[in-house]
């Protein structure tokens, strides 16, 4: 369905120069709050902001008079726009905003102005000198000063708590309502977006920082807003649901981040004598080997009374190797995609074969000590196999072309 009905343009330009910063106001019923928040936010910029502006009402769907008001703000003030919609979704009215716009500079903040808007300029400042890519408003900074409910306060930080523990989120507030994206950024992130609501912020931002782009953070000055109509409940469903997809889409390969970081320039630093990306790889392939390393003693442990030592050895290292060369094709090297997973898997195969001679000669050796300095030796065997594993997959398996 087609969301964008019209633009209308303010009956006053502010001058014949090309808009640098177009800041959208992104609204749903809000005749009462609408007005006198673009008079103050047209005020600041008026008096602060060096270089031509717009503002950008996106109503999305209102049912009461916020669309009337809406028009007679761009009647009354200078450099003020209506972008109306036919139907909900913050999301949607910010991506629409954003794809009709010709300024180099976009930002976006709520209607209820709850941040200072003193921290306007030093967040778009970075992104006008080239230095940033995407900038933020934070909450949650030691210097921001913020009131809030006890219940909102620990919601929000739950949230971005999560955020970091599912999708490695780098930055600190996901969903503050106050940020500003590069206008070439913008172009080529918003249509990987799906989400048309609340978790259009989270998506955007978890992108923007596997493509390497660089996200400044500005502490903020909050009050909050008594009277916010968000739906905490049915917000919360679709933002696991939001992140359960977005964690699918990076694991299976179908969201193009390897591509968007070359394209931006934006693959990892070679430090010299240290190759490239290796330290964080090292963390990955540890913590899959420390899993790998754990389902292997199991099934160990579980096997071996009724097939001895060797066998379990065997079947146990067997299945582990495949599940251990998978999740490191996945996680640790960042191989997406079905070409060449199975001569991947050969090659860890091959892998399984070192390690199986490792650890067999090791029980051969042992015959028949006891029971506790087996599995120690095998852990040992193990260790030694697990560093000659990471060795062969960053210089033979998956060597980058």
């Amino acid at each position: 369905m087609t969301t964008t009905l019209a633009r209308t343009a303010a009956a006053n330009a502010t001058t014949g120069t090309a808009t640098v910063l177009d800041v959208v106001v992104p609204v749903y019923n809000e005749e009462r709050d609408l007005g006198p928040c673009v008079r103050r936010l047209h005020a600041h910029l008026t008096a602060t902001f060096p270089y031509p502006f717009r503002i950008t009402v996106a109503d999305n769907a209102s049912t009461d008079g916020t669309l009337a008001v809406a028009a007679g703000l761009a009647g009354e003030l200078p450099g003020v726009e209506v972008l109306h919609l036919t139907a909900k979704g913050r999301g949607r009215a910010l991506r629409a905003a954003w794809d009709a716009s010709d300024a180099p500079v976009l930002a976006y903040m709520d209607v209820d102005l709850s941040t200072d808007l003193n921290a306007l300029l030093p967040l778009v400042a970075p992104l006008l000198s080239g230095h940033s890519d995407v900038s933020i408003g934070t909450r949650l900074a030691r210097s921001s000063r913020v009131v809030r409910g006890a219940k909102r306060q620990f919601i929000s930080r739950s949230y971005n708590l999560l955020l970091r523990g599912t999708l490695q989120a780098g930055f600190s507030d996901a969903q503050c309502g106050f940020k500003a994206i590069r206008k070439d950024v913008a172009a080529r992130l918003l249509p990987l977006v799906e989400d048309t609501g609340w978790f259009f912020d989270t998506e955007l931002l978890v992108l923007a920082q596997r493509a390497g782009l660089r996200i400044h953070e500005v502490p903020v000055d909050w009050i909050d807003d008594p009277d916010s109509r968000v739906d905490i409940v049915s917000t919360a469903v679709a933002d696991l649901r939001g992140i359960a997809r977005l964690a699918r889409g990076l694991l299976n390969g179908s969201l193009p981040v390897q591509s968007l970081r070359r394209e931006f320039g934006r693959e990892p630093l070679v430090a010299a004598g240290v190759p490239a990306a290796m330290p964080s790889q090292l963390l990955r392939f540890a913590a899959v080997g420390v899993l790998s390393t754990v389902a292997y003693l199991l099934l160990f442990a579980l096997l071996r009374p009724a097939a001895g030592a060797q066998a379990a050895n065997f079947t146990a290292l067997l299945v582990t190797a495949v599940g251990n060369t998978a999740l490191n094709r996945r996680l640790t090297f960042a191989v997406r995609g079905a070409a060449r997973a199975g001569r991947h898997q050969a090659q860890g195969l091959l892998l399984f074969a070192l390690g199986l001679a490792l650890t067999s000669g090791s029980l051969a050796l042992l015959g028949a000590v006891a029971y506790p300095l087996e599995v120690a030796v095998l852990v040992a065997a193990n260790l030694t196999a697990t560093v000659l594993r990471f060795l062969l997959m960053r210089a033979w398996v998956f060597r980058a072309p």
